[in-house]
């Protein structure tokens, strides 16, 4: 495929003035001097309303948010796009039932809450998950950018993701969260207007049928009712396995207050839902087109193209003028997702990872510059796998799924138990950690590789069940001294006064937020 110089040349602009953005928030926040973890992964706590609902909004509306939509809903159907109203009501659950108590203690990371009662060994096996999740996330917004740019503007897959990383990679690394929230303002935008542009343009090319003809039943989709159970396992996926993220908790624990955490969940809910209706218009649009009629050449979009199929719409029906600002749109939603997840990673990799052993070893916390430049080279770590895991994707819209299969099944009855039941313990949380993910998936209808029994659900309950229960047992056994205190290997039930303290400021703080 030839290469299109003009789409080329103004991607490369559109990646400048991100870039230069990016720079420009660093220097003005004096992240180039001022080496403060409170700065570089929270912005100073300084977060408001708006500039909260922008990034938060920005960062879950990414690539595979946007491709996926359209992918799926061009291909499965309406009925089965799931991953836009779950994930926006995630962010309202959140706000709900989690950013007050999160906000309110101070922590600095999402995983803080389990090494303040888990301890060392327990924050550092969660970190396994949530670095997963991550980088599966990253994989799919950077899969979803490299065949957009791969279809319109001709160049390599793996050029298109290695680059589009590196710019994202560039800016975080100089401004941390600062350069992250202020580059998603203008990147929001970008989505909002270049994908709205395109939509009336393709609506109305000569070979699109209208969405609302007859043969409107082909992208609405159909629910058979045997794939119920399988239907009902990722609308939950996605509510709850949309919580325990790090990238929303950065952000919350960002925020000037408790109100503004709570409100920017609520709002960036539902801008989130907004955002991915021209998606759902486009992904209608190439279920109702004769692509016979087009260049492509095809009656309808091959199998092995599905994930291409925002990008299908983007060049094959619209002007050329109106796919650059389109292909500007998918370039900003990667980038306003990438950047957030690279920096999610290794900010909790420095501070529950990294500083911990740090302590165990030398006994003392590590310095703050050492913390950041330790953060800094994780970024690239995470990047650097992001990468080889998108050049590696077969569909975007699964992948995008498939990150939040590690969360559902562990960091989500691990992030309620830790917040909501006072008596979970340590011991709780290694077996349900290692009973989760590990259930066998049962179910699977005969002759097909879909899974029809809800067992994701099945397994998060099980491990839900199994860290109170446990909790519980070994609190009764070791509290009624049934078995002597000496074998509580975690130190759960030792008279330890800063853990008390802890909690007890913890606890109070909430009584006066409440």
């Amino acid at each position: 495929m030839e290469i299109n110089i003009p789409g080329l040349v103004s991607i490369i602009v559109f990646y400048i003035i991100i870039l230069v953005i990016g720079i420009w928030a660093a220097r003005k926040s004096r992240m180039a001097t001022n080496l403060s973890t409170e700065d570089v992964w929270l912005a100073n706590r300084s977060l408001g309303v708006f500039i909260g609902v922008f990034t938060t909004t920005a960062t879950w509306v990414g690539g595979g948010y946007i491709n996926g939509t359209t992918e799926v809903v061009a291909h499965d159907g309406l009925v089965w796009c799931q991953a836009p109203i779950g994930y926006s009501i995630s962010l309202i659950f959140g706000g709900m039932f989690f950013a007050e108590k999160m906000r309110v203690t101070g922590f600095t990371t999402m995983l803080d809450p389990f090494h303040w009662k888990f301890g060392d060994f327990i924050n550092c096996l969660l970190f396994i998950p949530a670095l997963t999740g991550e980088i599966f996330w990253s994989a799919s917004i950077l899969a979803s950018l490299g065949a957009t740019l791969k279809v319109i503007l001709g160049i390599s897959l793996e050029i298109a993701i290695i680059v589009s990383a590196v710019i994202a990679l560039l800016y975080t690394i100089v401004g941390g969260l600062y350069s992250v929230a202020y580059t998603d303002v203008v990147q929001l935008i970008c989505i909002f207007v270049g994908l709205w542009v395109c939509v009336p343009f393709s609506m109305t090319h000569e070979a699109t049928t209208p969405i609302t003809a007859n043969n409107s039943a082909t992208w609405l989709g159909h629910l058979d009712n045997n794939y119920i159970g399988n239907y009902i396992d990722y609308w939950l996926l996605l509510i709850f396995g949309g919580i325990p993220w790090q990238e929303l908790w950065q952000r919350v624990l960002s925020s000037r207050s408790t109100a503004v955490a709570k409100n920017l969940s609520y709002i960036s809910g539902f801008f989130c839902l907004v955002m991915a209706v021209p998606a759902v218009l486009m992904g209608a649009v190439a279920a109702s087109t004769d692509w016979n009629m087009t260049e492509y050449g095809h009656p309808a979009i091959l199998k092995e193209d599905r994930t291409l199929t925002l990008a299908l719409v983007m060049r094959y029906l619209c002007p050329t003028a109106v796919t650059f600002i389109g292909l500007g749109a998918v370039s900003a939603a990667v980038m306003s997702s990438t950047d957030a997840a690279i920096l999610s990673a290794s900010c909790m990799f420095s501070r529950n990872v990294y500083a911990v052993i740090y302590n165990r070893i030398k006994k003392t916390r590590p310095s703050e510059t050492s913390q950041v430049w330790v953060m800094r080279v994780a970024q690239i770590a995470v990047a650097a796998m992001a990468c080889a895991m998108a050049l590696t994707v077969n569909s975007i819209y699964y992948l995008f799924l498939l990150c939040s299969d590690f969360i559902y099944v562990i960091l989500f009855p691990q992030l309620v138990c830790v917040l909501y039941i006072k008596k979970s313990n340590s011991y709780g949380s290694l077996m349900s950690f290692i009973v989760g993910p590990f259930l066998p998936a049962n179910g699977r209808r005969k002759g097909t590789d879909t899974q029809l029994f809800p067992f994701r659900t099945l397994a998060m309950i099980i491990a839900l069940f199994t860290l109170i229960a446990v909790s519980y047992f070994t609190d009764f056994l070791f509290t009624r001294q049934i078995v002597h205190r000496k074998w509580d290997l975690y130190g759960c039930f030792e008279v330890n006064i800063c853990r008390h303290v802890s909690y007890l400021y913890m606890a109070l703080s909430y009584q006066l937020v409440s």
